[in-house]
């Protein structure tokens, strides 16, 4: 809410002139009027900050007549200098006109997200002017001007609105005029007719009939503006019109008034402007002061606005203000945890609602009894606007009911606990205008699960940053980025361990069974070191370059991948209960052979019969001791042992493998499904890999074998519902197809282009067969040497894959580099510029560290060398998928398509549709996937998506 100007007020009357300017409408002119502008101390954008102030600044000089006059007349000269003036601000998107018609400006896109937090800057920036600056909660802008604008025309004075809002101009009189700054143009009522064919009293009516696309309002279908106009011209107001439409000589005329009247009165509520707003300032207090030339100095200097700096010191021959002191935000005082408060009444908690609108960006964390979000029942909510103002909102301590219904939203209800606190349904709805705000930034840390959490409680909360994935950005593979890690790293601060107040082992308590006062301090904390967090490390982006990896690959992918979490994946429990006691017996099979060929019975689950058995009493050669002394059984042990003709190690690793596939999958992912949705949920970690490549866990269903045939037997337990079927899209080849952009591979791109195969091609390269006619057995070599290579694979390793000789690894390696020098040439520039500066670089910028490319041990300084080889091209792959993860909401919605992405795995996106809508979305997710990269990079190698479609997921790809 707006609030009251103390002192300085004089009287408005008849003769005088108010300004009201439309705030909301100068920021969006500013912000592209203008390129992108940050701060250089820190990075902070603020270009709609400086086109704001410049546009804002020219109008008051201009309107007190201080400036020269400029074309078409100086601001001021219709009734004189203004002696009254305000800038009048959206309070919000959600207005009483959302009640009336819920899908009021759903059309419009979100506010850019480096403008949100100018919002708050542009705010300060008008009071720095000595302005008033006035907003309200629930109308719009307009409505606010409509109102002072008619209690001024009451009281015969005359008010000038600087804005081009045709929406406005419904409100133009005798006494009211507007004014385009940007055209130098006044309005007045023959400039509405020139508009709108009509006079301002008639605007609302044609505005109904015509509707607005931009602003969703239906009107009547097939009427424009021209026709809106004839039409009220002939029969005098949109209700005249309605009542006689049986009159309209036109077939498809009449029939579209007749059917969608109820629309076209809506509209009209829609479009009318409120005069009534139950604004708190008066007239009065908007009398025109004297710029404060030493506050506006300071914050223009603040702002590092140094051209318009020198002109305010100029027009006004103020001396330079000191300059405001640096500081990076986050300092704040030290963490002191007894200052935060505990909300449990619903008027602080409006409060620091309240407090957050006008901060512009609040820190955000929910407290639940579970890790798991989907299964995580709300217990609280803490917010931070500051360092150091943070409190915690407890909601259900003690008195969960433990209720969720079928889509596994969160049952709110339950009997209060002996602790004071507020009922969660009406505190979500308190806090649901601000967690939905397009204009304040909500910050988390890993807010995903917290944007999971509110989603299921029916708060879809955003915009929205996120300090592990801006500290992600930063320093990929440096350190972790959990907030504990951060804390210490960033701000020399060891935050309460979680184990501090819910204790360990079997007397571990979850959250809501903590008393409210011991879990205050350690959830409020959250929120606190999160803001402070978010302060020091969001302004390092811009200033080292990463602000374009974080706002176009990290952050807007968290949205994406919670919808694809809460979706979830269905699996049949009767295929893997199928597939289990299939595994199960051919295990039994496996261990009878291996017992036939030891001459004993033994465990083939222990390492140490294993190894006893194997290297004691069949004395195989070849084996390897642990650090501890024991005999290595891991599977490239008992691999080796098995390509040089041994059967038992052949068995025992079959049985190994099955057991692994029904203790990892077939026996545990039924365990898996949640209760209420039928369906496994499992969790996408952005931060698992320096190379961006996401992690799935709880379950993981990123490592499902796929090389075997029993590892793809789990796949096939993915299902779709009825009437539905999956689609797997996938693309080909992805990482040897940037190597050959990122490697300039000339032969290699043209195979690319042409469609040949690639390995056929490099098998012809290298063994000098042709193509035609190629044994398999040929171009499967030639495969896993394409792939070795791009992971800096060893002779050792290439010799092991192949079955070969290492010296006749090593040679097929040398050929491999004589027939590609691109490629040696490629990894002897990433080793050595990992070398020099710690890090590589993908093609879309993102940074992977890489800490042992420097080590003095060769074996971990061989694996900094491999990881420097490939993390350019995972790291691209990576970067590829994510941008066609981001787009292809948007483009699903669009098309007007059904599907749902429910899985990302590697270089594949898995979606679920009704079987109908099959070909059209395989050819979106096509087009979608394949043009990803753009515009961003451009490949010199085209990227190919294969697409399949089945009853099961092993079908569809």
């Amino acid at each position: 809410m707006a609030k009251r100007t103390k002192g300085g007020e004089t009287p408005l009357k008849a003769g005088d002139h108010l300004y009201l300017i439309d705030g909301s409408a100068y920021i969006f002119r500013a912000y592209h009027a203008l390129p992108p502008l940050t701060r250089k101390s820190d990075g902070l954008p603020v270009g709609a900050v400086s086109g704001f102030c410049n546009m804002l600044f020219k109008l008051l000089v201009d309107a007190r007549g201080d400036g020269a006059a400029k074309d078409g007349g100086g601001a001021g000269e219709a009734w004189g200098a203004p002696t009254h003036l305000a800038v009048i601000f959206d309070h919000s998107s959600v207005t009483f006109r959302n009640e009336i018609y819920p899908d009021y400006k759903a059309n419009r896109a979100a506010p850019p997200e480096d403008l949100v937090p100018q919002f708050p800057l542009i705010r300060d920036a008008v009071r720095a002017f000595s302005a008033p600056c006035i907003e309200l909660e629930g109308f719009e802008a307009d409505d606010i001007i409509a109102t002072y604008a008619r209690q001024a025309e009451a009281l015969k004075a005359n008010v000038t609105i600087v804005s081009s809002d045709k929406d406005l101009m419904q409100l133009v009189s005798g006494n009211v005029e507007m004014l385009d700054t940007m055209k130098g143009k006044r309005i007045d009522r023959d400039g509405v007719f020139e508009k709108f064919g009509a006079y301002p009293e008639k605007v609302v009516d044609i505005q109904a009939l015509a509707g607005d696309s931009v602003d969703n309002i239906p009107g009547v279908p097939g009427i424009g503006v021209k026709t809106a106009a004839q039409l009220i011209d002939e029969y005098g107001d949109l209700e005249a019109l309605l009542s006689r439409a049986e009159e309209i000589k036109q077939t498809k005329r009449r029939e579209r008034l007749i059917e969608n009247a109820d629309l076209a009165r809506l509209s009209l509520e829609l479009v009318t402007l409120r005069t009534d707003a139950p604004v708190e300032e008066s007239l009065d207090a908007f009398a025109l002061k004297e710029l404060d030339a030493e506050k506006l100095v300071a914050f223009l200097k603040e702002m590092e606005f140094s051209t318009l700096t020198r002109r305010v010191e100029a027009s006004a021959g103020a001396e330079a203000a000191a300059p405001a002191p640096a500081t990076d935000g986050s300092e704040g005082s030290a963490i002191d945890r007894s200052a935060y408060e505990i909300v449990t009444d619903l008027a602080r908690l409006d409060w620091w609602v309240n407090a957050a609108f006008e901060a512009g960006l609040v820190a955000v964390d929910t407290e639940t009894d579970s890790l798991n979000a989907m299964q995580a029942r709300l217990v609280g909510v803490s917010l931070a606007i500051a360092p150091g103002k943070a409190c915690y909102i407890p909601l259900a301590h003690g008195r969960l009911t433990h209720g969720e219904d079928s889509a596994g939203s969160l049952d709110l209800g339950g009997e209060a606990d002996a602790e004071p606190q507020l009922e969660a349904a009406k505190a979500l709805e308190r806090l649901r205008p601000l967690l939905t705000a397009p204009d304040v930034m909500k910050i988390g840390q890993n807010i995903k699960y917290d944007i999971l959490v509110l989603s299921k409680a029916g708060v879809e909360a955003a915009p929205i940053d996120d300090t592990m994935l801006i500290s992600n950005t930063l320093e990929a593979g440096l350190h972790g980025h959990g907030m504990d890690e951060l804390a210490r790293l960033h701000l020399d601060h060891e935050t309460i361990a979680f184990s501090d107040v819910a204790g360990k082992g079997k007397a571990k308590k979850t959250f809501d069974q903590i008393p409210i006062s011991e879990a205050a301090p350690y959830a409020a904390e959250d929120a606190d070191v999160t803001f402070r967090l978010h302060a020091k490390l969001k302004r390092r982006l811009a200033g080292e370059g990463r602000l374009t990896v974080y706002e176009t690959l990290e952050r807007p992918l968290a949205p994406v991948l919670a919808s694809m979490e809460r979706e979830g994946v269905k699996v049949s429990t009767d295929v893997l209960g199928a597939l289990s006691a299939d595994f199960t017996a051919r295990m039994k099979e496996h261990e009878a052979a291996a017992h036939d060929l030891a001459g004993e019975d033994f465990n083939l689950g222990s390492a140490k019969q294993v190894s006893e058995l194997l290297f004691g009493k069949l004395g195989l050669p070849g084996g390897k001791k642990t650090p501890k002394g024991a005999w290595s059984t891991k599977a490239d042990v008992l691999e080796s042992l098995a390509a040089e003709g041994h059967d038992l190690p052949r068995e025992i690793l079959a049985w190994r493998g099955l057991s692994k596939l029904i203790s990892t999958y077939t026996d545990s992912l039924p365990k898996e499904i949640n209760p209420k949705t039928g369906r496994i949920h499992t969790s996408y970690m952005q931060t698992g890999a320096v190379t961006g490549r996401l992690s799935s866990t709880d379950p993981n269903l990123q490592n499902i074998p796929i090389r075997t045939e029993d590892g793809r037997k789990i796949r096939t337990a993915f299902v779709p519902e009825r009437g539905n079927v999956l689609v797997s899209a996938d693309y080909s080849q992805i990482e040897l197809r940037l190597l050959a952009h990122v490697a300039d591979l000339p032969s290699m791109k043209k195979a690319f282009a042409d469609g040949v195969d690639i390995h056929a091609l490099t098998a012809s390269e290298m063994f000098s067969v042709p193509v035609e006619g190629m044994d398999a057995s040929v171009r499967r070599q030639a495969k896993v040497i394409n792939f070795g290579i791009i992971y800096g694979i060893s002779a050792f390793g290439l010799a092991n894959n192949l079955g070969i000789e290492r010296g006749e690894a090593r040679d097929y390696i040398a050929a491999y580099f004589e027939k590609f020098p691109g490629i040696r040439d490629y990894m002897d520039r990433m080793k050595a510029f990992a070398k020099e500066h710690g890090f590589v670089e993908t093609v879309f910028g993102r940074r992977c560290h890489i800490k042992d490319i420097n080590a003095k041990i060769p074996a971990m300084r061989g694996y900094g060398e491999r990881q420097a080889i490939n993390a350019p091209l995972q790291g691209a792959a990576a970067d590829i998928i994510r941008r066609a993860m981001i787009r292809m909401p948007d483009a699903l919605a669009e098309a007007g398509l059904s599907a749902r992405m429910l899985l990302q795995v590697h270089d594949e996106l898995v979606f679920e549709c009704p079987k109908g809508e099959a070909d059209a979305l395989c050819a979106l997710v096509r087009d979608v996937m394949q043009s990803a990269p753009e515009p961003a990079v451009s490949l010199s190698v085209p990227l190919v998506v294969e697409a399949g479609v089945g009853q099961n997921w092993d079908e569809a790809h």
